[in-house]
């Protein structure tokens, strides 16, 4: 069993503001707004990967957000989303999988409490302050770097680490990560080979305990993940490289 972790926002999906040429799917409506898109070619290769692995969206998304998209392959057996804190298995939410992920992040309450407060009084601060589910803190901040600066200064950086996304600010406790979730399911479903794919600083954990990563450029260029790596460089857009690696890697091991 191969079972493909992709994170879904800038490595599968992109926002309406991000150009992907002008052959493209609608994959995601908010308030009536068509807001983002994946590639017709995408949208082929979709097909073909979901019948070759264990397709898993790995997204930092709430529910809310992640059924919001529509990939055209209807209901992927499983998906991790709110950083891999619930998982969903046929759409619906795995209650044994949640309580591990509250007993993951037990410890951190505390601070995730104090991250509440900081951040309710924080000055930069543009959108009200949202506790996930009592597994991570979320906001926006006009100055998102000075934002998390203050945070880090101010909690215990051993029990949560501060993470800004655009404008937008996490507080996510050390266990509740991709990585971690990615392990947990392939433990579950006993999974020979994983592969992952992802952009940005939530996806290093679980790029970082795959057996075959892959990312863009710039993120190799920051962090280092070993031999099992592939690194996008070319002209194509980002989830068309992801995709056809996954399958030349499927290819691979159904030879070996």
């Amino acid at each position: 069993m191969i079972i493909f972790n992709t994170d879904l926002d800038n490595t599968i999906i992109f926002s309406y503001k991000h150009y992907i040429g002008e052959n493209k799917i609608c994959a995601e409506i908010y308030h009536e707004r068509e807001i983002s898109f994946i590639t017709n070619k995408t949208a082929e290769l979709l097909k073909k990967v979901n019948e070759s692995t264990v397709f898993v969206p790995t997204t930092t998304r709430t529910l809310e957000q992640y059924n919001r998209i529509d990939l055209g392959l209807g209901t992927p057996k499983y998906a991790l989303v709110c950083n891999g804190g619930v998982l969903l298995v046929d759409g619906q939410e795995d209650q044994a999988w949640f309580e591990e992920s509250c007993e993951l992040v037990a410890a951190c309450t505390g601070e995730l409490e104090k991250a509440s407060e900081l951040l309710e009084k924080d000055e930069n601060r543009s959108l009200d302050v949202r506790n996930i589910r009592g597994l991570f803190i979320f906001t926006k901040s006009e100055k998102p770097l000075e934002t998390a600066q203050m945070l880090n200064n101010e909690l215990n950086t051993a029990k949560v680490d501060v993470f800004t996304n655009g404008v937008k600010v996490y507080v996510l406790p050390k266990r509740l990560t991709k990585g971690e979730a990615v392990m947990r399911l392939k433990k579950r479903l006993g999974a020979e080979l994983v592969i992952s794919a992802g952009d940005s600083e939530f996806d290093i954990s679980m790029l970082s305990c795959s057996d075959l990563a892959i990312l863009p450029q710039e993120l190799a260029e920051m962090y280092s993940f070993g031999d099992n790596t592939a690194v996008h460089k070319g002209e194509e857009v980002f989830s068309e490289f992801v995709l056809q690696t996954v399958l030349d890697k499927c290819a691979w091991a159904k030879a070996e």
